[in-house]
């Protein structure tokens, strides 16, 4: 039997020595592998695990031994699933194994903004030492308001942090968290998104991406916000208008952001849509790893394999996520 791992930058060296020990020749792709050498690749493969490489329609209807599909990891936007659906093929994410790690990488990224981290760091480096002058002023936690786009399992931790931890007044917008689940999580539920983002000091997204969701925070949202506000994106990058948010920072109309995840990845220090903010202290663009963890690459690992071994056994797959695309499929899936 044969297995095919796209994206192999993401070392998962447990992942690849439990598909061996199984007997399987095991295929690892790169990132950016054209649609046409992926196709070739998944001629002969039973099983086809990725984490950020499109699976359109036409490399699954390519795979006719193909068993089933696994993203190690939670987002499933790359994934043809009405496709795969029409074959039968399950698709299965692993969406629980960093939800307290990515609400950590958030957290991390707002109170460095706030206390100027990148700023005096790089100030430090450059001259040995610096002053107490105005210019270098940070902001408390603890008193301030943080205003969450999207109240699931990561938003709620988020909050946790902050609110609990911190003494932050907690606001949530999320049409799909009732006002009494948000309130048993310390946040103020919000009816309306642009109101919320007004009276927030600090903006943090954990939504999925979807048809609704796409450009939430768009450029008449940006104009809500304060001068002085941070907006946390560790989610999806297209969940922003990237266009808006860089223009309000270089325009100064926010107070900077710490950014995980772009629309268009990887980033580049030229030639890419948020390219302009590169060596600015007022944001943080960090590669798309709040996720990478020692503890949380043992779940992402244990639960993949968990899958595949599902999925090779001829046992219905186990499907934890809520996402009602994956919820959606009736073959080969039983649901956690």
């Amino acid at each position: 039997m044969k297995a095919v791992r796209t994206d192999r930058e993401l070392e998962c060296p447990g992942i690849d020595a439990g598909l061996r020990a199984r007997g399987l020749e095991l295929v690892t792709l790169p990132d950016g592998i054209p649609e046409a050498d992926l196709i070739d690749a998944v001629a002969d493969a039973d099983l086809l695990l990725m984490c950020y490489t499109p699976i359109t329609a036409r490399v699954i209807e390519a795979a006719p031994k193909l068993k089933g599909i696994v993203k190690y990891g939670v987002g499933i936007d790359a994934i043809d699933i009405p496709a795969a659906m029409q074959r039968g093929i399950p698709v299965v994410n692993v969406p629980e194994y960093a939800e307290e790690t990515v609400a950590e990488g958030a957290f991390a990224l707002m109170i460095a903004l706030a206390k100027r981290l990148p700023a005096i760091t790089a100030a430090v480096s450059r001259d040995g030492w610096i002053w107490p002058e105005q210019r270098w002023l940070g902001r408390d936690i603890s008193g301030a308001t943080l205003g969450l786009v999207g109240c699931g399992k990561i938003g709620r931790s988020m909050a946790r942090m902050a609110g609990q931890g911190f003494r932050a007044r907690v606001l949530g917008f999320d049409p799909g968290v009732d006002a009494a689940a948000m309130q048993g999580a310390g946040i103020e539920k919000a009816h309306d998104l642009q109101a919320m983002l007004r009276a927030s000091d600090f903006v943090s997204i954990h939504c999925v991406l979807n048809y609704n969701t796409r450009g939430l925070i768009g450029k008449a949202e940006l104009a809500c916000l304060r001068p002085s506000a941070v907006v946390v994106n560790v989610s999806r990058g297209a969940l922003i208008d990237e266009t808006a948010l860089v223009e309000a920072i270089v325009a100064g109309r926010i107070g900077g952001a710490g950014l995980d995840v772009y629309s268009v990845e990887p980033l580049a220090r030229s030639g890419h849509p948020m390219s302009a903010l590169f060596d600015r202290d007022d944001v943080i663009l960090f590669p798309h790893l709040t996720f990478f963890t020692q503890e949380a690459m043992r779940r992402l690992e244990d639960d993949t394999l968990a899958r595949c071994f599902e999925i090779l056994d001829g046992r219905p797959v186990t499907v934890r996520s809520f996402d009602p695309r994956l919820r959606a499929q009736t073959a080969g899936v039983s649901f956690g």
